[in-house]
């Protein structure tokens, strides 16, 4: 059985304050399959991006992951312009995509992410914290993702 290419997204460049939280998720995803973008959990990696690379190549360059992707999982409590981008992009290559989002940051989530949940393609899951979040990535990768 061939192993699951997992993309994670979530803010970089857009903020960092929840960088111990992507950590988390990244570890547990890695139970699933292979996390094709595990720096986005590296708490090295500051709110300006990667330094060894230009913007284009980052582009062209995640793209070509998510299009390797056979399920992308992003975190999406704190707006990201590019993770909006490439929820785009996973929407329209209909990859099987799991959203999450924390409410009691005292955030709304956009209404273009949570309108897109249509519970097969897209899925937005409210959760309350890192322990949380383990049981709704169970849950989406042994119903959506195989």
């Amino acid at each position: 059985m061939e192993t699951l290419k997992i993309y994670f997204c979530a803010s970089i460049r857009g903020g960092r304050a929840d960088v111990l939280l992507y950590e988390h998720i990244v570890k547990t995803l890695a139970r699933f399959g292979k996390v094709l973008t595990e720096h986005v959990g590296d708490g090295e990696l500051g709110h300006t991006g990667e330094q060894d690379l230009d913007d284009g190549a980052i582009h062209d360059r995640d793209l070509d992951w998510l299009r390797q992707a056979d399920a992308v999982v992003a975190e999406v409590t704190q707006p990201s312009l590019g993770v909006g981008y490439e929820l785009g992009h996973a929407y329209l290559m209909r990859k099987p995509t799991l959203c999450l989002f924390r409410p009691s940051s005292g955030r709304r989530l956009s209404a273009m992410i949570r309108g897109a949940s249509d519970g097969e393609r897209m899925s937005v899951a409210d959760y309350v914290g890192q322990d949380d979040v383990e049981s709704v990535l169970e849950r989406f990768f042994n119903t959506r993702a195989r």
